[in-house]
């Protein structure tokens, strides 16, 4: 009887065991298997936007370096500066009272609008010698003379090469002549001849009675046209040979001076 019961508690433990083993083994295998169940699959798809902003944002980066690429080379200066010297070649009714070799200095500045094309300003100050032949036909024994222009020009740039090129320029200018002259003894109120009147200082048919023809002062308007050959040097700067022709006018007295100068303009 004891064997029996014995028998029937250790068949009622061991069924008691598999039950609540079996319970245990079900309740821990979800627990288990519930991280290995669910992927971070949601996560992807939540980054996936963020990923993609990147991308978004670099479409107007894209979009303006395509336009820049588009965009044509500035391949020229806007402003330009020159400034040059050199001597006067004399021409018309000046080349007969002025010797030629007189110094010449300029300055100028150009406005481009193009490779090609720009606004040219120069200013020039030509000394004008009188020839030893005017100095006796005006009694003088010294005189000083000289020339301040004023020009206006366009100018057309054409590169013939890399390293040369050249440039032509036509336009308006305006020309004051002066001087003065040293040791004159000619006699006030006698009669002018063409020297007196080139100098400006006849305004009727006779010296002025009051001494000042020594002096003069001329202003006049006129034109000018002339050219240039350029080099360009490794550091970036053009060095220039220029000759130019210039014309003033006024009262039928003339003024012509073709200044040649050698300058640098950057």
């Amino acid at each position: 009887m004891t064997g029996k019961f014995a028998t029937a508690i250790a068949l009622t433990l061991l069924v008691l065991t598999i039950l609540l083993g079996a319970q245990g083994f079900a309740q821990t295998t979800p627990a288990e298997q519930t991280p290995a169940a669910t992927p971070p699959t949601p996560a992807p798809a939540a980054q996936q936007p963020a990923a993609q902003q990147p991308a978004s944002g670099q479409e107007p980066a894209d979009e303006e370096s395509t336009s820049r690429r588009k965009a044509k080379p500035h391949d020229y200066k806007n402003w330009t500066f020159n400034v040059g010297a050199g001597a006067n070649l004399d021409s018309g009714a000046t080349k007969t009272w002025v010797r030629g070799g007189g110094v010449v200095g300029t300055v100028g500045v150009a406005r481009n609008a193009n490779k090609y094309l720009g606004l040219r300003a120069d200013f020039f100050y030509a000394n004008l010698p009188l020839r030893d032949s005017t100095q006796r036909l005006a009694q003088a024994t010294g005189a000083t003379s000289y020339a301040l222009d004023f020009t206006l020009d366009p100018i057309i740039n054409v590169s013939v090469t890399k390293l040369w090129g050249g440039y032509v320029l036509v336009g308006p200018g305006f020309y004051h002549r002066s001087g003065s002259l040293k040791g004159d003894t000619a006699v006030p109120g006698s009669a002018c001849n063409a020297f007196w009147t080139w100098w400006g200082a006849c305004s009727n048919v006779s010296i002025p009675l009051s001494g000042s023809f020594v002096n003069s002062s001329v202003n006049q308007f006129g034109y000018n046209f002339g050219g240039g050959v350029t080099r360009k040097m490794p550091s970036g700067v053009e060095v220039y040979a220029e000759y130019r022709f210039t014309h003033g006018s006024h009262n039928g007295i003339t003024t012509d001076v073709r200044p040649i100068t050698i300058g640098v303009r950057w």
